[in-house]
């Protein structure tokens, strides 16, 4: 996996908790165990993917047993998938574009009213060749998660777990950086003890 640069952490784009994905580890350890945590809490997961088009529920499903754990995963690529799949509002697309952590958190939200699920992560990114605009260069990814009770309307709350991460390398190291990512900040979330959280 490439190195990945730290996640911005300007005021208003939610906390920056917890290390970053080491470059030498195998993401298969924190994958084995995210599903181990998820089993230990009776959690179900959700993905909601944009850029990563399905890697990460992919990466998920690879595991023999996920079913256990795993409920479903949405890909939704285009912005009209985002409000027809997700219930992720047009306005807010169109204020504050779809990679931002309005939208990231938006998905995350909508991953969990349209399933079971317990605890969801969403990404949506640049991941190039093209696609840049003025703030937003290739390789910016905004991840988000949310948890079954713990969700709020408002995109600025802290209670959103949000990261801005700047992948670098070409499109496929953008992705695969965003999948690492995704699993690492599941399993840090999943980890915690219940009265740490939802």
């Amino acid at each position: 996996m490439n190195a990945m640069t730290e996640p911005s952490s300007q005021a208003g784009q939610g906390p920056i908790t917890g290390p970053m994905q080491d470059p030498t580890q195998d993401p298969t350890q924190d994958l084995r165990a995210l599903a181990q945590a998820l089993r230990s809490r009776g959690w179900r997961l959700a993905t909601a993917e944009s850029c990563t088009g399905g890697l990460i529920a992919a990466a998920c499903t690879s595991l023999a047993g996920s079913s256990d754990w795993f409920d479903r995963g949405f890909v939704t690529y285009s912005n009209e998938a985002k409000s027809q799949m997700l219930g992720v509002d047009p306005a807010l697309i169109a204020r504050h574009g779809a990679v931002s952590r309005e939208v990231a958190c938006a998905m995350a939200e909508g991953a969990l009213r349209h399933s079971p699920a317990d605890l969801a992560v969403a990404v949506t990114g640049i991941a190039g060749p093209g696609g840049a605009v003025p703030g937003k260069p290739v390789g910016t990814v905004w991840l988000a998660l949310a948890v079954k009770g713990a969700q709020t309307t408002s995109h600025t709350a802290p209670e959103h777990a949000a990261w801005c991460l700047n992948c670098p390398g070409d499109r496929a190291a953008v992705r695969e950086a965003t999948v690492h990512q995704a699993i690492r900040r599941l399993l840090e979330r999943a980890a915690l003890p219940p009265t740490a959280g939802a």
